[in-house]
Parts: C-alpha cells; sequence; structure tokens
C-alpha cells in the first residue's frame, strides 16, 4: 500500500488561495463544512492550513471585525507556520499513520511542492480495517 491508494486527489478537495480574504476564506469553509482547509499559493504549492480557530483568534486579536475590514486582510495572514505540514507523495505508511495522529489530514505534495492532494485520517482508519477484515475471513 501506498499513499497514492488512499490519496484524495485535489480536484475533490476544497481549497483556498493565500490571496483570498478572511472573509471569502470563512465563507468556503463554512460552505463546505470544514473545520480546517488547505491553502495554496498562485502557483499551486502548498502555503499551509487554517483552521476555524486561526480565523477565531483574528476575530479576537483584532478588535475592528467589520466586514470591510476582513476584506482587507488575506489568508496568508493568518497561517501558522509547522500546523499541518504536508507531506511529499514517497511518504512511508509508517510516517503517514504517525501524521495521522496528530492530524485529521495530511496534505500531499509533489516533488516541486505542488498540492496534489489529501490523505484524510478517516480513510486511512477505513482502510486498514477493511484489510484486518479481509485477512480475518
Amino acid at each position: 500500500m501506498n499513499v497514492i491508494s488512499l490519496l484524495i486527489p485535489k480536484i475533490d478537495v476544497a481549497y483556498i488561495k493565500d490571496t483570498c480574504t478572511i472573509r471569502q476564506g470563512l465563507e468556503k469553509m463554512r460552505a463546505h463544512g470544514y473545520t480546517a482547509i488547505p491553502v495554496l499559493r498562485k502557483d499551486g504549492t502548498y502555503a499551509g492550513t487554517v483552521s476555524e480557530g486561526d480565523f477565531l483568534w483574528n476575530l479576537i486579536d483584532n478588535r475592528n471585525n467589520s466586514l470591510v475590514e476582513k476584506e482587507k486582510m488575506l489568508v496568508s495572514d493568518i497561517i501558522r507556520k509547522d500546523f499541518n505540514p504536508a507531506a511529499n507523495i514517497y511518504i512511508t505508511m509508517d510516517e503517514l499513520l504517525r501524521r495521522a495522529i496528530n492530524q485529521s489530514f495530511i496534505p500531499i505534495t509533489d516533488d516541486r511542492g505542488s498540492f496534489v492532494g489529501i490523505v484524510t485520517r478517516q480513510i486511512i482508519i477505513r482502510t486498514f480495517l477493511s484489510d484486518t477484515n479481509k485477512k480475518g475471513s
């Protein structure tokens, strides 16, 4: 088994661009029901992940929370470094499992750093349960 067999490809993943405004980012997350969402740069490389908490802390830290103000701030302004780091497409299953303990999804990039999709904790668990059930039959 490799990461490709578990991958949800980019075309099937909701993401936002780092040039989106705070308001646009919140709207997209809400529309998809996500609690965290990958952020991509203009060139398609992975910039990071933003969570509901990142947006909330931004609201708390910036006392002026009018929609006009949220149109001036970009998602790139609230990305936390080292939060939900991407893995290369050649990641080992052991390392993928280690990351899944702390990350609900693992962003996957190619050798150029381009975002190719995600692997979710849920898919990993379902796959391993399925494999275990097949072996037990």
